[in-house]
């Protein structure tokens, strides 16, 4: 049988790279998205072209009752589950910390933060052999401004993705006993949509490698990660960066 794996933020970017990747290497994939279901949906037809099985839900992941609504519809739908990418994640406000206003941070710690802690209390709930799970993998979402800090652009999304790096390794540790590795998968300047117009071209050529990374290159750590070549590795944050 094939192996679950459900992907919040899986309609674009990253997430999405991730999902057509996994699909292809055996995964049945769960896609969720936000708002745009159109290019989900998109995601889920090319799946199901190279015959693959997948579904898009929609849901906001700074919402609990979303959440949980996720998860029990993969549990409807696929009968199980083993393996869980917290990919959805916003930007959030822009610019220097002065200008950046409650309602701004709130939204971006909610998605960020909030919700991917609420993503992995329902993985463990179904994953955990002390739930009764047979275990399983959970890869997070970090970022190289983790370790960089953002100065001038984004220290407040940094501060989030900090917080993402401290979840994983104590994730890890709480969890290694009960049959699931978690890690986390720290890009840096990646050529998605998430990045402000004009930044990658103004960055990545001043990067180590001189450009900027792929969602498909991601993708390819975060597989690693869910791989059983991988089944040793717990608690580790791999820097999908360009050397930077």
């Amino acid at each position: 049988m094939s192996k679950v794996l459900l992907i919040t933020g899986g309609g674009r970017g990253i997430g999405a790279a991730t999902a057509i990747e996994a699909a292809k290497r055996g995964w049945d994939v769960a896609i969720n998205y936000r708002g745009n279901k159109a290019r989900a949906d998109s995601v889920v037809a090319s799946i199901k072209q190279n015959g693959g099985k997948a579904i898009a839900y929609q849901g906001d992941m700074a919402n609990e009752a979303a959440i949980i609504a996720l998860f029990e519809a993969v549990d409807r739908d696929f009968g199980g589950l083993n393996a869980v990418v917290t990919s959805a994640g916003i930007i959030g406000p822009h610019g220097r910390v002065e200008a950046a206003s409650a309602v701004g941070l709130a939204e971006l710690f909610a998605i960020n933060i909030t919700g991917t802690v609420l993503c992995c209390r329902e993985a463990i709930k179904r994953l955990s052999t002390k739930h009764g799970g047979k275990g399983g993998a959970i890869v997070t979402l970090s970022s190289a401004a983790s370790r960089l800090g953002g100065a001038g652009e984004n220290v407040p999304y940094a501060t989030s993705k900090g917080a993402i790096d401290s979840l994983t390794f104590g994730l890890a540790q709480e969890l290694a006993g009960e049959g699931i590795r978690v890690n986390s998968v720290s890009p840096g300047v990646i050529d998605t949509e998430i990045q402000p117009a004009g930044r990658v071209e103004r960055v990545g050529p001043n990067l180590p490698m001189k450009r900027a990374g792929t969602a498909e290159e991601v993708a390819s750590a975060i597989l690693y990660l869910l791989s059983e070549e991988a089944s040793y590795v717990s608690g580790t944050v791999v820097n999908v960066s360009g050397g930077r």
